[in-house]
């Protein structure tokens, strides 16, 4: 079984998606659309054969007088249909990189978990039936890899640690395999999957969940009725509009 660990920043307002929160957002759908998508790709990992770990902020990385593992778990016990099976546990690190390694290594090594693999809630789209695909190249590569576009990755899933120190350095997804090749480690990846960051990414995102929401495909749920109720369409012209 894969431990999917999510690394999740508590979704208030200005603590979140900073980009999208300067426009064509502002603060309050920033955080509001964080949230959707935490509890949706949480809900993917739930369905899954995959552990949930959802690892949140310590204290002093969030906003003064928010309680980080209360702000994650309040959209999550929503969204669940075992909440209390969840596993919370606080991130150690001082940067996304150490975060990451900090958690894979101790799965793999100290508590013997099979493999393991870490994503943000940015990664709206993120299903099912994508982790469990990914679950399986796990079984034969050591890396496995879900590129996004500009380099970034949506999954990074590790049957063996490799070096984290500044393993998310941009191109990430370059990165990360040159960090696993370094290691011995065969990589793998998962079909392109695009993030939810900045306003670029929307433009990408929202007629490709309207389309799918359209076909009667699988969409996440909550982050696509969030984007239907704040009016986000993409003209003909490429403008990323509100109605």
């Amino acid at each position: 079984m894969t431990t999917v660990a999510v690394l999740a920043d508590p979704p208030v307002e200005g603590n979140v998606l900073p980009e999208l929160a300067a426009g064509p957002l502002d603060e309050s759908e920033a955080a509001a659309l964080y949230s959707a998508m935490l509890a949706d790709i949480c809900r993917a990992v739930e369905a899954s054969g995959a552990e949930l770990l959802v690892n949140y902020r310590p204290e002093e990385q969030t906003p003064d007088g928010v309680d980080p593992e209360r702000a994650v778990r309040e959209p999550l016990d929503a969204a669940l249909q075992e909440p209390d099976k969840a596993r919370y546990e606080v991130q150690v690190g001082s940067n996304h990189a150490a975060r990451v390694g900090n958690t894979v290594t101790h799965l793999l090594e100290r508590e013997g978990v099979n493999t393991v693999a870490a994503v943000e809630p940015s990664a709206g789209l993120l299903t099912r039936q994508l982790i469990d695909s990914a679950a399986m190249k796990l079984r034969s590569s050591g890396v496995v890899l879900g590129p996004s576009t500009d380099g970034r990755v949506y999954y990074a899933g590790f049957a063996e640690p490799v070096d984290f120190d500044d393993a998310y350095a941009t191109p990430t997804v370059q990165t990360l395999t040159d960090r696993a090749m370094d290691s011995d480690l065969g990589v793998d990846f998962m079909p392109t999957t695009p993030v939810v960051e900045t306003p670029a990414d929307l433009k990408t995102v929202v007629p490709l969940l309207r389309a799918r929401h359209r076909a009667e495909r699988v969409v996440p749920p909550r982050t696509t009725t969030l984007i239907n109720e704040l009016g986000l369409r993409v003209t003909a012209d490429g403008e990323l509009v509100r109605d």
